[in-house]
């Protein structure tokens, strides 16, 4: 049994308005299940929602570095550290995420850990100054990363879904359709206990206020997840999608808003993973209890 979690960043639970939240504007399948109201957890159009507490109990607007960091090792960081931390890994998170990233937990308790988007030539030649959690999370895991090469051999999938962004910068890469991308996730995350894979354009589109853009990228993701769930079985991947805060559901603000995000399961097990989140930090100790008792994991990696 894997997990794929598909971590969508700046998407909250919001009204189901087509004038202020593309989610309920889209034309989708699945993701139109992440509008509320929630109380609780939720059966809605084949998926299980979860409401998804982001704020953490610290004061002001959750932001995407303790977000994630919290998401990804069950810590909650923004209490650590006294507050929200927007942008990019800091050293106090990256002294959180060292060893207790869901990479690092698989990979000691036995493991198969990976991360499915493809980075460019510039990261490889060290000319990013400042890195995502993600990033560091790998690193400090000690988990190669995926390149172009591995993009183009079907390996990977860009963080835009298409591959237009890296087209547009003059490579020479094919264009994929969110279809195609979904079947190589999917592949990706059979052949491995954990895998993650990152889209952070929604976050952007938020903060632009740029309703077509947001329905175009909620619609995107849908058609890959769609293609996901085609090619998996129920008993042998359990999908998770969530993200770190809000912004998207609400184009009345350009800010990030306090609002739950949304955890949404499909899969054999996703019942009792569900009944254990109820905030951000709850999410990677129930992911890692049920590589645990699906027997992917032992007890070194077991929360």
């Amino acid at each position: 049994m894997s997990i794929l979690m598909i971590f969508v960043d700046g998407v909250g639970i919001g009204d189901c308005r087509p004038d202020t939240n593309p989610l309920a504007r889209a034309r989708t399948t699945h993701l139109r299940s992440a509008c509320g109201p929630l109380d609780g957890p939720t059966s809605r159009g084949g998926a299980l929602v979860v409401p998804t507490g982001a704020t953490l109990g610290v004061a002001g607007l959750p932001q995407s570095a303790t977000g994630q960091t919290t998401l990804l090792t069950g810590i909650n960081a923004a209490h650590t550290v006294g507050r929200h931390v927007h942008g990019f890994c800091t050293r106090a998170l990256a002294a959180i995420l060292q060893d207790a990233s869901l990479f690092a937990r698989v990979r000691q308790g036995g493991g198969r850990a990976t991360f499915a988007n493809a980075y460019t030539p510039e990261f490889f030649r060290g000319k990013r100054r400042f890195l995502s959690v993600t990033t560091v999370a790998m690193k400090h895991a000690g988990l190669a990363f995926r390149d172009l090469g591995d993009l183009e051999r079907g390996e990977a999938v860009y963080h835009d879904i298409t591959n237009l962004g890296l087209r547009e910068r003059g490579y020479g890469l094919p264009e994929v359709s969110p279809e195609e991308a979904g079947r190589r996730l999917a592949r990706l995350a059979l052949s491995h206990d954990f895998t993650m894979y990152e889209h952070f354009q929604t976050d952007q589109a938020g903060h632009d206020r740029d309703m077509d853009r947001g329905v175009t990228l909620i619609e995107r993701l849908d058609a890959l997840l769609d293609a996901v769930l085609a090619a998996s079985d129920a008993d042998e991947l359990l999908v998770v999608v969530t993200s770190d805060h809000g912004n998207l559901e609400d184009l009345t603000t350009r800010t990030h808003t306090r609002n739950p995000v949304p955890t949404m399961l499909w899969g054999t097990g996703r019942e009792a993973v569900a009944g254990e989140i109820h905030t951000l930090a709850d999410i990677a100790p129930a992911l890692l209890r049920h590589l645990h008792s699906r027997g992917a994991i032992n007890g070194a990696g077991h929360a």
